[in-house]
């Protein structure tokens, strides 16, 4: 007979979704009740994951149902809107696009600008020229619909899961951190009266933590690092005029804060990620200052 019969090796290799939400392959289960879990429903045991539900009712602990609160893999809690910052990050960059467009003058204000006028002046506009507030703002600056139509799309397609897996404390600083590193790597090794502006180095720090945590999770990676590659391709490929440095810089910073964010022993868990996000800073204003130095 063409049908297989329940119990065959065939039944036997099929991947378990998620109980709560159904579209999801998992491989993971609850160590109390055993009910396959995905990322965003993973609350951290002394052994294992359990899902909310059993957290919530405190079975089999003998404490109180509000004696600990559901936690993400990371650490952080798990909140009703998984996705809350990422539409928040997602409003902030269109809503700059819309002034950009309304007023383009606005443009010269945002974008990454090492430093003007160029040596042999001393700087009076830039980076180097006192404007620190471009590493920030460059961030969420777009001009061409294309490009902000890609970065956007990226960052719900990446940012959703992540923001639900680390908790919405640790995707910020993760968010924040790649794009600072990808402004600092960009100062640092682009000509200083060259404009640069977007929130790729962001985009490839999310890129990273995401190839960390599949990877912690034992998911298939094929499918990131493919995606990763032909991001690259097109990063170093001639005449698409791509900030290749802020894409690298994200992507190391997003790499390193993704690892501690999910690598972290959980009896120190807040020192090792924190210190982990601490120590990247630390890099970006380090090379940050030797940048101006040289500037100036």
């Amino acid at each position: 007979m063409d049908d297989q019969a329940a119990g065959s090796p065939q039944d036997a290799h099929s991947v378990p979704t998620c109980y709560r939400h159904a579209d999801r392959e998992t491989g993971i289960r609850c160590t109390r009740c055993e009910r396959p879990i995905c990322p965003e429903c993973m609350v951290n045991a002394s052994v294992g994951f359990q899902c909310p539900e059993c957290v919530r009712s405190g079975s089999g602990t003998g404490h109180a149902p509000t004696a600990a609160m559901p936690r993400t893999i990371a650490g952080g809690t798990i909140t009703a809107d998984p996705r809350l910052l990422t539409k928040i990050l997602i409003g902030i960059n269109l809503a700059v696009f819309i002034a950009v467009q309304v007023n383009e003058s606005l443009l010269n204000d945002l974008v990454l600008l090492g430093a003007w006028p160029p040596a042999p002046y001393l700087p009076t506009q830039g980076v180097a020229g006192g404007e620190w507030y471009r590493m920030v703002t460059s961030m969420f600056t777009h001009q061409e619909i294309w490009h902000i139509a890609f970065n956007m799309l990226s960052l719900w397609w990446l940012g959703g899961p992540l923001e639900a897996a680390l908790g919405r404390v640790r995707y910020l600083a993760l968010y924040v951190i790649s794009g600072l590193a990808g402004s600092a790597l960009a100062y640092l090794l682009t000509s200083p009266n060259t404009a640069t502006l977007g929130a790729s180095g962001a985009i490839f720090g999310l890129f990273g933590a995401t190839a960390v945590l599949m990877r912690r999770l034992n998911y298939d990676m094929r499918p990131i690092i493919a995606l990763l590659v032909i991001n690259l391709i097109f990063t170093f490929s001639p005449g698409f005029n791509i900030s290749w440095q802020a894409h690298i810089g994200g992507l190391v910073a997003g790499v390193a804060v993704g690892y501690a964010m999910v690598h972290a022993p959980r009896e120190r868990r807040a020192l090792v990620q924190y210190g982990t996000c601490a120590l990247v800073l630390a890099v970006v204003v380090l090379l940050t200052l030797l940048r101006t130095a040289q500037l100036t």
